[in-house]
């Protein structure tokens, strides 16, 4: 696994529960909008190992309740199922972030049981999402087949779509709800400057703009929220 950062202690990232979170090295997207750029390209700097994580885990148990896996992009790991199984064997629930570009290998951690909580990224619309990505011809299907997985599955997860003035527009968050609808749980989360970007030039939208978003993909998804606001 490549580890490239490790937050001990989270009431943040995995909803409910005391948790920590690990954040993976490298992404197949370049979302201009990413708050986790260096995750992204900077991957020459310091390799947390992962016996420092497990002695963590080990020390904790008790204490903490889940793992938050996050990134970059987790599923990029190859031994990403042998990581999450070594995690479920010390007793924790797993909450694993994904952009959903790996489908088969998000239905085999859902059916050998390795996670509890899935959070997918819903970066726009279909029509759209190749230039929110960063990537030209990037195969939609595949987050179309993640989003089939997830909605067919009995694991308990969410739906999120970051929103910026520069990639969004009412009609777009319009075409995610006719896409998702019907889903329990999604999120809409204004773009917050993190200072460590791809693209400097990125802005969130008005919390009115906000609210009338969230006014479109209700007809849709009706117990969706606002996060962050």
């Amino acid at each position: 696994m490549l580890i490239k950062g490790f937050q001990k202690l989270t009431l943040l990232d995995y909803p409910g529960k005391t948790a920590c979170t690990v954040f993976t090295g490298g992404c197949n997207y370049r979302c201009p909008f990413c708050h986790n750029a260096g995750l992204v390209t900077k991957l020459d700097t310091e390799i947390i190992p992962e016996s420092e994580v497990f002695g963590h885990l080990e020390k904790r148990q008790g204490i903490l309740d889940g793992v938050a896996i996050s990134g970059g992009e987790p599923l990029l790991q190859g031994d990403i199922e042998e990581f999450l199984q070594k995690i479920k064997e010390l007793g924790y629930s797993i909450k694993l972030d994904t952009n959903g570009s790996f489908p088969d290998k998000l239905k085999s951690i859902i059916d050998r049981g390795l996670c509890d909580y899935v959070a997918m990224d819903i970066k726009n619309s279909k029509e759209r999402y190749n230039e929110t990505i960063g990537i030209n011809k990037f195969d939609i299907s595949l987050m179309e087949k993640s989003v089939e997985i997830l909605m067919n599955s009995d694991v308990d997860f969410e739906f999120r779509t970051t929103v910026t003035k520069n990639f969004h527009t009412i009609e777009d968050i319009e075409k995610i709800g006719e896409w998702i609808k019907g889903v329990e749980k999604y999120y809409l989360q204004n773009f917050v400057d993190s200072g460590n970007l791809i693209d400097c030039n990125v802005e969130g939208v008005s919390k009115t703009e906000m609210y009338e978003m969230l006014e479109v993909i209700k007809k849709y998804v009706p117990t969706a929220e606002i996060r962050g606001l």
